[in-house]
């Protein structure tokens, strides 16, 4: 039985209105966020392990509109499995604003990738966190054969992976067939360091243009409440590798936070005291999202 009550309930975004100081550059895109629910119209799955509470796109729109952000990215979130049917409605219910990255089953059909391709998707999320035997590596067989499947849309495959989990990383995705993206940093938390061999190698792939890299969800890899200061080293590096291949995302509405739950107001002024350059700000939420995601030139409101 799908019951809404099987996993357990996790916190809700602040729901305070406030909008942040930092004024975003025109077309700024927030390459991450997920839409939970209505759970009575789209279901949670049985095996997720965790309950988020109704992230509409309705609130999430408001959300937007509160921050400035004229574009969204949305990512299918764990509850749903490869049931992307939530975030497909999302997609279809305006083109220009929205684009996806789905999670698929590796027998979904030719036909299915492509109609999934005209409702805006443009990337395939894996996760790779809860591999069951890490002794054993990345599963690059098939990660590799996923990514065959999509390169013919000029699509991309992102990765959950605690990168520092993977000190061979650079090496192991030389020639891989598409571009790679990493969330949430590379996802190594700020205990292991800058210097870290997996987050090293992440950053050689950055410097090879051979990745990109979400800045996304600090409190997520770190110790510590906002403004998350042992995070800046690693914000500090990924500019530095390459800051054309870097990307920011809210992570809204920020599943499974269990430590304070942060304001998105504060998110986002917390990146324009990281990124304080007003070309490298519109580079990061502008330029390089529409490159990644195929954005149609933005033309004021979409």
């Amino acid at each position: 039985m799908n019951s809404i009550h099987a996993a357990p309930l996790c916190q809700a975004p602040d729901p305070e209105i406030r909008s942040p100081k930092i004024q975003f550059p025109p077309g700024a895109v927030d390459c991450h966020a997920h839409i939970c629910g209505p759970a009575l119209k789209f279901p949670y799955a049985d095996e997720r392990i965790y309950t988020p509470p109704d992230a509409t796109l309705t609130q999430y729109e408001s959300l937007l509109n509160m921050l400035g952000v004229d574009r969204a990215v949305l990512v299918q979130p764990s509850v749903y499995g490869t049931d992307n049917r939530a975030m497909l409605a999302a997609l279809t219910s305006n083109p220009n604003k929205f684009r996806g990255v789905a999670v698929i089953d590796p027998k979904i059909s030719d036909a299915k990738l492509e109609s999934m391709h005209h409702a805006g998707v443009r990337g395939i999320r894996c996760n790779v966190v809860d591999v069951a035997d890490k002794s054993k590596g990345l599963p690059i067989n098939e990660l590799t054969a996923i990514a065959k499947r999509i390169k013919p849309f000029g699509w991309h495959l992102e990765l959950l992976a605690h990168v520092n989990e993977y000190p061979d990383l650079a090496k192991t995705f030389t020639n891989f067939p598409v571009d790679l993206v990493f969330g949430h940093f590379g996802y190594s938390h700020t205990r292991h360091g800058v210097n870290d061999a997996g987050f090293q190698g992440l950053l050689e792939l950055l410097r090879e243009q051979k990745a990109w890299v979400k800045m996304t969800g600090p409190y997520r890899i770190c110790d510590g409440d906002f403004p998350y200061s042992d995070m800046r080293a690693l914000n500090d590096e990924v500019i530095q590798a390459n800051s054309k291949r870097l990307i920011w995302g809210s992570d809204w509405p920020h599943v499974m936070v269990k430590k304070q739950m942060p304001h998105d107001a504060d998110l986002c002024d917390l990146f324009g005291s990281w990124a304080v350059d007003p070309s490298l700000r519109k580079a990061i939420l502008s330029d390089n999202p529409c490159m990644l995601y195929d954005y149609p030139a933005f033309i004021g409101t979409q």
